[in-house]
């Protein structure tokens, strides 16, 4: 809902509203986004509306203050059922369909954050348990430890992914397909830099990378920095674009669609900032990508693959172990 900081009321119900005309029913959120405005926003607009009708997901973790205070931040018990109970007051509604940790936490055990969760499953708070921003051992060992205490299980990863940023499929999507955990998105535009307005050579002047470009004040608070972007990026960018033109559809459609046919993909986290935007992202449905397409788009945004992982794949190129080979991350042509 906007740059850091900023969020309109009246602007954000029109964009849901738009949203569910478009069948829309998945509204994700986070008690820090605009400290906690954005979760305001929301509930507002659903205690006007029938709540068995949407699926509400918002997270924990990051600091909600101004003020240097331990229990203000991470994912202690303490810190959880706090911010939990404030969530639920400002989204109007007594649960939240899915409750996700925001990122990792080093200070905190992972024992009490998973039977902290698994408490408000069971005290209908939340219905279902999800993570973002982790890695791929700490998502292994997150999984594994509610196994092994018997406790609500996790049910999704909310991590950056997009066709600049593919570095999540060397090993947390791998968990996730392994474990039947679904993959949101997020970021899927890579901040604006997969709308086709950047172009190479040119410092960007609008959008989110614009307003970053502005000052180095300002690129602390928002990612990715336009500088981030190498050759390779600016290769994949033109690739979508002909790949755009081809279809008569826009290059924000088509980045959003190549996320779609992977499929360890459930859904895609957008973040429209006005009507405009919202209708262009939701015209990903009904066409697909061909399966050459997709094939293109593979190759030429493939991350490196750094020590281990070169070795690793390369000496298993020729075994053959369908149960192994399942966990890689595959696209799929309707």
């Amino acid at each position: 809902m906007g740059r850091p900081g900023q969020s309109d009321e009246d602007l954000s119900h029109q964009i849901i509203n738009r949203y569910v005309e478009w069948g829309g029913n998945f509204l994700d959120t986070a008690d820090v986004y605009g400290r906690g405005n954005s979760e305001t926003i929301i509930g507002k607009w659903l205690e006007t509306q029938p709540r068995d009708k949407y699926v509400i997901a918002t997270k924990c973790r990051v600091n909600m203050g101004t003020e240097e205070n331990i229990n203000n931040v991470g994912l202690s018990r303490r810190h959880i059922t706090e911010s939990i109970d404030r969530s639920l007051k400002r989204l109007h509604t007594d649960f939240v369909d899915l409750y996700q940790t925001h990122v990792f936490d080093d200070g905190t055990p992972i024992e009490e954050t998973l039977r902290t969760l698994d408490d408000l499953v069971r005290a209908g708070k939340i219905r279902y348990i999800g993570v973002s921003n982790v890695t791929g051992w700490q998502l292994c060992k997150l999984v594994e430890t509610t196994k092994h205490l018997g406790l609500n299980s996790i049910i999704s990863l909310q991590q950056q992914y997009n066709l600049v940023s593919r570095d999540s499929e060397l090993e947390p999507f791998q968990v996730c397909k392994a474990e039947g955990l679904g993959v949101l998105p997020w970021s899927p535009l890579k901040g604006g830099f997969l709308t086709g307005k950047v172009k190479r050579g040119q410092k960007p002047t609008e959008g989110r990378l614009g307003w970053v470009a502005e000052n180095e004040t300002k690129a602390m608070q928002s990612a990715p920095s336009w500088k981030w972007f190498d050759e390779k990026s600016f290769d994949v960018l033109e690739a979508v674009e002909a790949i755009a033109q081809k279809h008569s559809k826009t290059v924000p459609q088509v980045a959003i669609r190549w996320l779609l046919q992977k499929d360890v993909v459930s859904s895609v986290i957008i973040g429209a900032r006005n009507l405009a935007q919202l209708d262009d992202n939701m015209g990903v449905n009904g066409w697909s990508l061909t399966q050459e397409e997709m094939r293109l788009l593979d190759d030429i945004s493939a991350p490196p693959r750094p020590y281990p992982y070169s070795l690793v794949f390369f000496a298993n190129a020729d075994r053959v172990n369908p149960a192994a080979n399942n966990y890689y991350v595959k696209s799929i042509s309707n």
